[in-house]
């Protein structure tokens, strides 16, 4: 439950910023975009352990915000912004030429031509740019560590206390070194596994429309 809420709140988050830096480096273009290119590849090779020392010092330290459920969201979505949005960049770079002339060519702005056009067939590799993001992120310890914090019950807040998830409950399993403890463990890294691969099913089917082909 912990993890599902972190992670909703994390792609809540990072998913239309990273869209819309992907539209802005793929179809704006211009000086500023390799500004934003450049940072997108930076924050990509940045160690998670960076992200969650950011959430406690700037949210946690300097404002005050409670480590919490949330406080270890926003450490995620952190790490998933810059997979997004490079992954969706790449996804709307091959949607062909032809179609972004074909809307110009009907009389629709460019902007609309991008949200009727280019995101539905760039549909695929949008849902691919997003369960990378959440695989990734579905595993993070060390944010969680740092921002959330320790929790032996079920909270359903993420504003207020420490909130368990999947990856923090497998840490704590193989390290307490119980053998019990430690199967456990394996049985919530199993889930972990489980839970993704249905979310990246779920997507290519949602990203492959009604008729059963790619858009």
């Amino acid at each position: 439950t912990g993890t599902g809420i972190e992670l909703g709140i994390a792609v809540a988050v990072s998913l239309p910023l990273g869209v819309v830096a992907a539209i802005y480096m793929s179809e704006v273009g211009g000086r500023f975009a390799k500004v934003v290119r450049t940072v997108v590849e930076a924050m990509t090779a940045l160690p998670d352990l960076i992200a969650g020392l950011f959430v406690y010092t700037t949210l946690i330290l300097a404002l005050g915000l409670q480590r919490s459920g949330l406080a270890a969201a926003i450490a995620l979505s952190i790490t998933m912004l810059p997979i997004i949005a490079r992954s969706a960049e790449l996804a709307l770079r091959v949607v062909p030429g032809g179609l972004r002339e074909a809307g110009v060519a009907l009389g629709a702005t460019q902007w609309r031509t991008v949200w009727q056009v280019v995101l539905p067939t760039a549909a695929p590799g949008l849902a691919t740019a997003l369960i990378l993001a959440v695989a990734r992120a579905a595993g993070e310890t060390a944010p969680l560590l740092i921002a959330n914090g320790d929790s032996q019950y079920l909270n359903l807040n993420p504003t207020s206390n420490p909130m368990n998830s999947l990856p923090l409950f497998v840490y704590k399993a193989f390290k307490s070194g119980d053998p019990a403890y430690i199967q456990r463990g394996f049985g919530a890294a199993s889930l972990l596994l489980v839970l993704v691969l249905s979310a990246f099913i779920i997507l290519r089917l949602i990203a492959r429309g009604p008729s059963g082909r790619s858009r």
